[in-house]
C-alpha cells in the first residue's frame, strides 16, 4: 500500500504503526520523525517567510475571510505517485490542506484512492485516529498494540496528578500577536499534568484573548507553546511579550512559572506527541511527582 500524508500529525501517526516503508508523500510540514524528510513534498504555503507573528495573523484573517486557501495541493507528483490511501484533516483550515482541496483534487488522480479525514479535538479522539488509520491501512493489532501503548502513558499521568490536592492555575497560550489560548485538547492536558485550566474548557477551540483577560485570569503558571514555531522562532516573541504593561503584576512572573515549550512539535499537531507534551507539563507543574522520562525536553523557563 502507497500512503500519502498531508499533515504532520497523521505523518507521525503512520510512523508510530510501523508504516513508514509504505510513506511515499508528505506535507511541507511533515518533519517528524527525521526518517520522512526528503520524501515527496506534496503541499506548500501561500504564508511567505520572514512575517512577524501579528503580519501572519492579519494575513490569515484575511485569506479565511475571503474564503481563499492558506495551502496549495502539488499536483504533479501526487499523480505520480498514485497513492492507494491519502490522509488529511477537516479540522483547521489554517493548519493544513483543507479536507474540500483534497476532495477536489480526488478526480485527478488514477484509480480511487481511499481518503481518511482525522478530525480530533481531544486526546481520546487522538486515540481514536490510531485505530480508523489503522484498519485503513490493513494493520489493526498494530494499531491496538500502539493505541494501549498511548492509553497507558496518559494514564500514568493522569493517576499520578488525582494524588495532587493544590492544582496551580494555568494559562496556555498559542499566539502572542494577538493573544491566543490553547484550545481543544489544551485545556484536557493542562487537567491531566496537574493543572486548573485558566482559559477553554476540553474540546473548545482556541480563542482569541486581549491583555486585560490574561491580567484578570492572574495565572500561577503560563506555558508559551506557539503554533507552528520551534523554540528558536518563539524566542523573537517571547522578547515582546516580556515586555507588555502590567506583565510584571501577574502571579506566574512571581513565582518564576513562565515556561517556553515546543509548540510545533509537542502541543500544536493533534498526534501521538501530545501525550509527549502531557508528559512535558506535568513535569514542569509537579516535578516531584512526575518524572520526565528519558529523551523528552524539559520546559524552559524563561525568567528566573
Amino acid at each position: 500500500m502507497k500512503i500519502v500524508s498531508l499533515l504532520p500529525s497523521a505523518t507521525e501517526l503512520v510512523c508510530g504503526l510501523g508504516l513508514r516503508d509504505q510513506l511515499v508523500g508528505v506535507s511541507h510540514e511533515c518533519d517528524y520523525p527525521a526518517s520522512v524528510v526528503g520524501l515527496p513534498v506534496l503541499t506548500s504555503s501561500r504564508i511567505p517567510e520572514g512575517l512577524d507573528s501579528g503580519e501572519i495573523d492579519r494575513l490569515v484573517t484575511d485569506q479565511l475571510k475571503n474564503d481563499e486557501a492558506l495551502y496549495d495541493l502539488v499536483m504533479e507528483p501526487l499523480i505520480e505517485l498514485e497513492p492507494d490511501l491519502i490522509v488529511t484533516q477537516a479540522l483547521c483550515d489554517v493548519c493544513a490542506v483543507s479536507g474540500n482541496d483534497v476532495a477536489r483534487a480526488i478526480g485527478s488522480l488514477p484509480g480511487e484512492p481511499r481518503v481518511v479525514n482525522l478530525e480530533p479535538i481531544c486526546l481520546n479522539d487522538v486515540l481514536d485516529t490510531v485505530d480508523l488509520l489503522a484498519e485503513a491501512a490493513g494493520c489493526i493489532e498494530q494499531g491496538k498494540r500502539y493505541r494501549a501503548e498511548l492509553q497507558g502513558r496518559i494514564d500514568t499521568v493522569a493517576a499520578r496528578s488525582e494524588k495532587i490536592a493544590d492544582k496551580p492555575r494555568v494559562a496556555l497560550l498559542d499566539w502572542l500577536d494577538p493573544l491566543f489560548d490553547g484550545g481543544h485538547w489544551s485545556p484536557e492536558i493542562i487537567d491531566l499534568a496537574g493543572g486548573e485550566p485558566c482559559f477553554g474548557a476540553k474540546q473548545e477551540p482556541s480563542q482569541r484573548r486581549d491583555w486585560e483577560q490574561l491580567i484578570n485570569a492572574n495565572p500561577e503558571v503560563i506555558f508559551i507553546a506557539l503554533c507552528g514555531f520551534n523554540m528558536e522562532r518563539s524566542m523573537q516573541d517571547v522578547e515582546q511579550f516580556l515586555a507588555c504593561d502590567g506583565f510584571a503584576a501577574l502571579q506566574a512572573v512571581s513565582h518564576t512559572k513562565i515556561f517556553l515549550v515546543d509548540g510545533n512539535a509537542y502541543f500544536s499537531r493533534p498526534g501521538p506527541r501530545l501525550v509527549d507534551a502531557l508528559e512535558i507539563m506535568a513535569n514542569a507543574l509537579h516535578p516531584s511527582i512526575h518524572l520526565l522520562p528519558a529523551g523528552l525536553p524539559e520546559a524552559t523557563k524563561i525568567i528566573e
